[in-house]
């Protein structure tokens, strides 16, 4: 019998992994997609993936990997009714305290809800996934982010920054529940000192940047992310974003649940939010952004746009290289990488470097006149517009919302 090898080839692993080569859609190898258990098309990215910008093996949590013929694929059709996932007497509960960063779940809060809903899967019995929720709120997705009961805690005190007071309610919500555990976002938007802090109140040591997670072990990062720790799993875990994948293969009853507690007078007293310039804000610390690229040629205009919008200016490294906007602002692989909740990207096609800079970004809205470009594909959000005559627009419109604004104050 014949002896065949298998040989490697070179080039075609690297048009693969250059999106702007023209043959880079014929050469792409696709995920295999098959019907699950619950009638839905699932991807398997672990059995082949696919190669991201970076050259990696690529997991596509968005599915927003574009096919050759350039129409995107997502995730479930408008039509599809998920299962309803129920759990009328639970055996034992999983807390998640949300940071709910302007008032709706977060990338991050997803993740840590997955979590949640992973160690319910693999403990004996039926939990439920609980989340508490502080004040007003705006999110309607709390069926889909797999949460089963939702206990939301209003008071005025709330709206202001009272990491103490809210670890004394949890406190007491530990007391009445005794969940099995507590799960919280390890961020800065509040869940690790809310975190820490009801932590010291019940007497528990907590696992911090936990990004591995089942009911026996824990691994958590360490010295700068150098290093990885394990530990047996404990009480109160503060996970790091991306821990686990968010709930989309079910919808949860979300069912209110009441709970009592009583709110004292905390010892910190908060003074209301500094008024800061948009343009003193870092990149990477930026959680709105609006950016220009070669597409923009009115620059008095865009720099005008994002005073009234209160936004941090970004570039690409075109603009940056044509002396428009200074370095600090370049937003790429070779700029900075940000991770804003909003990010406007202004006459920018796309570059490999620019969109592995924008990946963690939750929102991402293109303006340019190429409707196929990478970056109108990469945008939740695409307007298909002249760069200028769209500022122009957007100017005139926040002109008349001040106006109304004002006459309203009057």
């Amino acid at each position: 019998m014949a002896d065949y090898i298998i040989r490697r080839d070179p080039r075609a692993e690297w048009i693969r992994r250059n999106r702007l080569h023209p043959e880079h859609d014929s050469m792409r190898i696709q995920p295999v997609e098959e019907m699950g258990p619950n009638g839905l098309l699932r991807r398997y990215p672990h059995r082949v993936g696919y190669l991201g910008p970076n050259g990696l093996k690529r997991i596509d949590r968005l599915h927003r990997q574009v096919a050759a013929t350039g129409v995107s694929r997502h995730r479930q059709s408008d039509e599809t009714v998920l299962p309803l996932h129920q759990v009328s007497h639970p055996d034992f509960y999983v807390v998640v305290v949300p940071d709910m960063s302007g008032g709706r779940l977060s990338s991050h809060d997803k993740d840590v809800l997955g979590q949640a809903y992973q160690l319910v899967k693999q403990s004996d019995g039926q939990g439920a996934v609980v989340a508490v929720v502080f004040g007003a709120h705006k999110e309607e997705g709390f069926t889909l982010a797999g949460v089963d009961r939702l206990v939301t805690i209003e008071a005025a005190c709330f709206e202001h920054y009272v990491p103490d007071v809210r670890a004394q309610v949890l406190a007491a919500i530990d007391t009445q529940l005794a969940p099995m555990y507590w799960l919280f976002p390890d961020s800065i938007d509040g869940g690790f000192e809310i975190g820490a802090r009801f932590c010291a109140l019940i007497h528990e040591r907590p696992a911090t940047q936990a990004w591995s997670v089942n009911t026996s072990e824990v691994v958590c990062r360490a010295a700068g992310g150098r290093h990885d720790v394990k530990r047996t799993t404990p009480k109160v875990l503060l996970l790091a974003q991306e821990c686990a994948l968010p709930v989309d293969e079910t919808r949860h009853e979300a069912r209110p649940m009441a709970v009592t507690f009583e709110i004292t007078q905390g010892d910190l007293e908060d003074l209301g939010a500094v008024a800061v310039d948009p343009q003193a804000v870092p990149l990477t610390e930026a959680e709105f952004i609006l950016s220009a690229g070669n597409g923009v040629h009115e620059w008095a205009r865009f720099h005008e746009a994002a005073e009234r919008l209160g936004a941090t200016e970004g570039a690409s490294r075109v603009a940056v290289d044509d002396g428009f906007m200074p370095r600090s602002r370049q937003v790429g692989a070779t700029g900075s990488w940000v991770t804003a909740r909003v990010y406007i990207a202004v006459g920018i096609s796309g570059a490999i470097q620019h969109l592995q800079g924008i990946g963690a970004c939750d929102k991402v809205i293109a303006v340019n006149t190429d409707e196929g470009c990478d970056m109108v594909k990469r945008a939740d959000l695409s307007v298909i517009a002249d760069s200028d005559e769209f500022l122009r627009a957007l100017i005139g419109l926040l002109s008349d919302k001040h106006a109304e604004e004002r006459q309203d104050a009057a």
